[in-house]
């Protein structure tokens, strides 16, 4: 029987990877980007075929990426790493550019960026390998350290959203809501509340205003289809947070 926890040895970084097809722009956070060339400079991502990216790049031909700094919001985490494009504009409130291929890039809250056309493209299954040629690409700021896998899951309590390729589905997933329950009854007025998807965290007094949660609102008191602000994520996804 394989131990999952393997996997987390493995040494990842996290980035965004972006694409435009037709007028439509989109990206996605992705901890699969590597370096297989170095003449010439070609590196590869992998992409799930359900994201929108992932068509997008196939159609297009094209993709860019930026690399997280390590203190990166978590609310443009959010925003690419849990949100779909095909509900939302993920660039609207995003600092960006635009290349002469049309490629956006995110610029906000990253070390460097690169451009990629694509030369090679492997059917992993559930995935997509992209092999892209360097285009272009500059530092944004060299002095930002990038944000890596590990520290994201240790240090920021972030877990893989779904589609990602290190994405491990939870085996005794029925017993959360059960372990939040007697949580909920132990934790004192006022207790704090950590999603485990993206760190945010509630606090009862400020609420959630526009969700329509009043401030003074205690955790168990939300709804049972209340979701976190930032990812999306469901109440169970949350625990007591411990300052």
């Amino acid at each position: 029987m394989m131990n999952p926890e393997i996997f987390y040895s493995l040494s990842y970084g996290l980035y965004l990877v972006t694409a435009r097809y037709a007028e439509k722009k989109n990206g996605y956070v992705a901890n699969t980007v590597f370096q297989v060339t170095a003449e010439p400079a070609q590196v590869a991502i992998s992409c799930n075929k359900d994201n929108l990216t992932a068509s997008m790049i196939a159609g297009s031909g094209y993709f860019g990426v930026s690399v997280l700094a390590q203190d990166a919001s978590k609310t443009l985490i959010g925003r690419f790493g849990y949100r779909s494009g095909k509900e939302i504009d993920k660039f609207e409130e995003t600092a960006f550019i635009e290349t002469p291929e049309n490629i956006p890039v995110v610029t906000e809250d990253c070390v460097a960026w690169f451009t990629c056309k694509v030369v090679q493209t492997v059917d992993t299954g559930s995935h997509l390998l992209f092999i892209g040629e360097i285009l272009t690409g500059d530092v944004i700021d060299a002095h930002q350290q990038p944000l890596t896998y590990d520290y994201y899951r240790k240090n920021r309590h972030g877990r893989s959203p779904k589609n990602a390729p290190t994405y491990i589905k939870p085996e005794k997933e029925n017993e959360v809501v059960e372990i939040q329950k007697e949580q909920a009854s132990k934790t004192v007025a006022g207790q704090k509340w950590i999603c485990t998807v993206c760190d945010h965290i509630y606090d009862p007094a400020e609420g959630d205003p526009e969700a329509g949660v009043a401030p003074g609102t205690p955790f168990e008191s939300l709804p049972d289809n209340w979701v976190c602000p930032v990812c999306g994520a469901e109440k169970a996804d949350f625990e007591p947070y411990q300052e």
